[in-house]
């Protein structure tokens, strides 16, 4: 089984919580792979796919939407899949994990994680304190998810 965390960053955020959940998915073929790198021929049924992006005019980019978007009904059909975003802790803010999760789950990807959101502490980061540490947490929840 592969693992393949996809992600945009603009300021090296949304970067940096892919590189801590992939190092921490001990046991699998995992990496960070930035999104203008990814093949999507690469993946396979098993496989485990995750998607991050910041939020960016209160949806994932341009970049992580148009790769959702190439996806289509049931190419995801097999893999495990999860969605997370880097944002700003505010009243009002968009969800770019939870419309990510909406594209995977349309494209046939079995979701094994709600969308999770990781804090900034301004428009450019860095992110807050705890927030590495927390996605070295929800990546061992998403092995457990996975049966590992």
């Amino acid at each position: 089984m592969k693992a393949f965390i996809v992600y945009d960053s603009a300021y090296g955020n949304t970067k940096a919580v892919a590189e801590e959940v992939a190092g921490a998915l001990e046991g699998l073929d995992a990496a960070a792979v930035p999104v203008g790198d990814f093949n999507p021929a690469d993946l396979a049924a098993g496989d485990l796919l995750v998607v991050g992006s910041p939020i960016n005019g209160w949806r994932p980019t341009p970049k992580i939407t148009a790769l959702l978007s190439g996806f289509g009904a049931d190419r995801l059909t097999g893999v495990k899949a999860a969605a997370y975003d880097t944002r700003l802790r505010m009243f009002i803010h968009g969800d770019a994990a939870r419309k990510i999760t909406h594209a995977l789950r349309a494209g046939g990807a079995d979701i094994i994680s709600e969308p999770m959101p990781f804090y900034v502490g301004g428009t450019k980061g860095p992110l807050r304190s705890g927030e590495i540490d927390k996605a070295g947490s929800w990546a061992r929840t998403l092995l457990t998810s996975l049966g590992r």
